[in-house]
């Protein structure tokens, strides 16, 4: 497949400079529209978007490009990703379009598409696009009485909050605890708190102030520091972080402790486990994932599998294998059961239905085993080039050798962002410490050379 546009999930870069650009944004609008383009009836097409700037932007770029191809436009407004896919099956629309840049600062902005059934496109499905994107403005136009006309929905938040509650128990009721709920100043700033409030919990939110240029800053899932200062000001129960796009959550217990995506995928396999809900006796979870996971789940029965690191490979693996759990460490979890993609509010619902559940605080619910010491550290680099290196992988090498079956090491080139990924992680910190510290060194002196 072309990489001039798609990478590991949509388009995605800085606004206003190429790729993410008015012009690229109307293109993609057309070719998308051309390749779904179904029959004979009036195709739909729904947009949703997070809180930058930039967005007005390219949303109003994208319905200038499918209208101009025949397909309507379903405005939602900010909504979180995980609530563009519902709401593409929902509508029975066409195609679903997100834009955001998730955890990225506000200066980013990107293009994730969803087909009909809501899931993400395929690589092949992409591909068809990408060869259409650098056509004339004169292909696949509609005629004047053909054009495509765009209009708002008016209770798309109030769908996906019935959707995210109707997740639970009915009878279930949040009455008693105090939420601390952090937005990221994105798109799930008014959906997520309104959720919990109706569900009977005391809420707080913060970062819930969206300017245009604060999402992710200092706040949400990637910086967890002002939530756990409001969880330990207000004894709060829990505090649940959301990122700009909401398809990814992290947990944070009473005592400002973080719970990552590898806890809540322990607790919540363990609960649909002892409740008969597992598809499968195991879990899909990318290379990322904590050992001191598989070991835990091992313990009871359970499976884990791996993938590469993004959650449309989970999600693939899970739909090609039946799993109905998946995620990574990061705190993207898909709940099959519920939705097609991450999502952050229903995941983190769950987890707050487990602890009423139990009747104990989050610091017990929410840990279900001892991570095994872990090290990522990035080094900057426009490009994967300096893994070539013959010194760079003598390291890397001497580093399996030393972890041996005790540990693992994962090096990757970042797909949202130009740094390489360093992980370790064994039993012995100072091991790991170690092999961390002396491939980090051989990939800065190979990108400084």
């Amino acid at each position: 497949m072309g990489t001039k546009y798609f990478g590991t999930d949509g388009i995605r870069g800085q606004a206003n400079a190429a790729p993410m650009t008015a012009e690229t944004a109307i293109r993609v609008g057309m070719a998308a529209g051309r390749v779904f383009t179904r029959g004979d009836h009036r195709h739909r097409v729904v947009i949703g978007k997070d809180t930058r700037l930039s967005g007005y932007m390219i949303e109003s770029a994208m319905v200038a490009g499918f209208t101009s191809v025949g397909m309507d436009v379903f405005l939602l407004g900010p909504m979180p990703t995980p609530a563009v896919a519902m709401l593409t099956r929902s509508l029975r629309a066409d195609l679903g379009v997100m834009i955001s840049a998730s955890h990225n600062p506000y200066q980013d902005n990107g293009i994730k598409l969803f087909g009909p059934d809501g899931y993400k496109l395929s690589d092949e499905r992409e591909a068809t696009i990408e060869a259409l994107i650098d056509d004339g403005f004169d292909a696949g136009l509609a005629s004047p009485g053909a054009l495509g006309r765009a209009k708002r929905i008016d209770d798309a938040q109030a769908r996906y909050i019935e959707f995210a509650k109707r997740t639970l128990n009915r009878q279930l009721s949040f009455e008693g605890l105090r939420i601390v709920v952090d937005c990221a100043n994105g798109a799930a700033y008014k959906v997520a708190p309104a959720a919990m409030w109706e569900l009977g919990a005391e809420v707080i939110a913060v970062g819930d102030d969206p300017d245009g240029f604060n999402i992710n800053r200092d706040c949400g899932s990637t910086s967890l520091s002002a939530l756990q200062f409001k969880v330990h000001e207000l004894r709060a129960d829990v505090g649940i972080a959301l990122d700009g796009d909401a398809d990814r959550v992290i947990v944070v217990d009473e005592h400002g402790q973080i719970i990552d995506g590898d806890q809540v995928m322990a607790l919540i396999a363990e609960t649909w486990a002892e409740d008969d809900r597992l598809t499968r006796s195991g879990i899909v979870a990318t290379v990322m994932s904590n050992l001191g996971l598989e070991r835990h789940l091992a313990g009871l029965g359970l499976t884990l599998e791996r993938t590469r690191v993004g959650d449309r490979y989970v999600v693939e693996h899970m739909r090609a294998n039946s799993f109905n759990v998946g995620g990574e460490q990061s705190g993207h979890i898909i709940l099959s059961d519920f939705s097609t993609t991450g999502d952050g509010l229903v995941c983190a619902l769950q987890v707050i239905a487990a602890v009423v559940r139990s009747g104990k605080p989050v610091s017990e619910v929410c840990r279900r085993f001892e991570p095994v010491p872990q090290i990522l550290r990035n080094v900057r680099c426009a490009n994967g080039k300096p893994l070539e290196s013959s010194t760079v992988k003598a390291a890397i090498d001497a580093g399996r050798t030393r972890l041996s079956d005790r540990g693992r090491l994962v090096i990757r080139p970042s797909g949202t962002e130009p740094l390489i990924r360093v992980m370790a992680e064994g039993d012995d910190p100072v091991v790991v410490e170690s092999v961390v510290g002396d491939i980090v060194s051989a990939l800065e002196g190979a990108v400084g050379g």
